[in-house]
């Protein structure tokens, strides 16, 4: 098992974003894992590692994975996204082009189209009106003529360019286009990773911002061991070039104020929040993952982390965390 990290997410995020922790937590518990500390945008030293590894399965997850980040450094967000993404299929290609590729995309190549949903208001979130949405968004909904925020499309142009590899050369790659993927190891900061922070912010008393549509705005979040799932059922029987949205589906769906409740219950503390009269832009209103394509062709795989599994997962990794660096 090798492992490609540069730590980036210190660079994009500061000190909270830091996944060295991580790092070492991998090196103490593995026997078999080899770290290299590498930029996917430096496509000679991608090259080289492709040439003295042959793989038989890649997982890409390296990005610049914030909505609201990319505004400022629109360059460094599409290199890593795009070029980057391009760096590691074309080394595939050229030195082990029987793998197996799996690029974890974004809900985010739809832009705001998920929006135009009709949508009714309730008193904790908003919910899709007509029936035939109850499953949420599926793989149909269009990736252009909408607004996606730079990093939207930065990842669209890599999920396009995975897509063509598939499609074109007839290589195993797959793309996940992921809702809220969360887990006990999220290094979460306030402009990605929604319920890590939020646990994060009410432990640790920071305050914490909630952006628009009264709070009511809802996302589906999916435990990563469901997401490694899903991965190796791909894996084991791939479908070039194929496209599938994944999440937490209507189960594991919650509103903003839906969660705050929740992590104020779980920590017995209260949150020090504010609402900010203006949405995020290009931010989605209701998104739920219909998880209903990946199902039909893998009906082996299902979720198995409940929203709360994974609320109280994150509050006992973070309460050992804190004991930990207390000693």
């Amino acid at each position: 098992m090798v492992g490609v990290d540069n730590n980036m997410r210190r660079d994009f995020f500061g000190a909270a974003g830091d996944t060295l922790w991580n790092l070492e937590r991998l090196r103490s518990i593995t026997k078999r894992f080899t770290h290299f500390d590498l930029d996917i945008r430096d496509r000679v030293r991608i090259e080289d590692m492709f040439r003295s590894n042959r793989f038989d399965l890649i997982i890409h997850c390296a990005a610049q994975p914030s909505h609201d980040k990319a505004r400022d450094i629109p360059i460094t967000d599409f290199e890593v996204n795009a070029l980057g993404t391009l760096n590691l299929l074309e080394a595939m290609r050229q030195h082990c082009p029987e793998a197996v590729f799996l690029f974890m995309s974004t809900n985010k190549v739809y832009g705001d189209a998920p929006n135009e949903i009709p949508l009714k208001e309730l008193a904790t979130r908003y919910e899709y009106l007509r029936q035939e949405d109850y499953a949420g968004v599926n793989e149909s909904c269009r990736i252009d003529r909408s607004l996606h925020s730079l990093f939207g499309a930065s990842k669209a142009a890599a999920d396009l360019v995975a897509q063509e590899y598939g499609r074109y050369f007839g290589m195993n790659v797959g793309i996940f286009r992921g809702g809220c993927l969360t887990g006990p190891s999220h290094s979460g900061v306030e402009l990605h990773g929604f319920l890590s922070y939020l646990v994060k912010a009410t432990m640790n008393g920071l305050s914490y911002s909630v952006f628009g549509y009264k709070g009511k705005q809802v996302r589906d979040n999916i435990h990563s061991s469901d997401v490694v799932n899903a991965m190796a059922e791909f894996a084991n029987n791939p479908r070039p070039g194929e496209v599938y949205n994944l999440g937490g589906g209507r189960t594991n769906s919650v509103s903003m104020i839906e969660a705050i409740d929740r992590v104020e219950q779980l920590t017995g503390k209260k949150l020090q929040w504010r609402y900010v009269d203006e949405a995020r832009k290009g931010d989605h209103i209701c998104y739920i993952s219909d998880l209903g394509k990946f199902k039909s062709h893998y009906p082996q795989w299902e979720i198995t982390t409940g929203l709360d599994s994974i609320l109280e997962e994150m509050v006992g990794a973070k309460k050992s965390r804190a004991a930990a660096s207390s000693v």
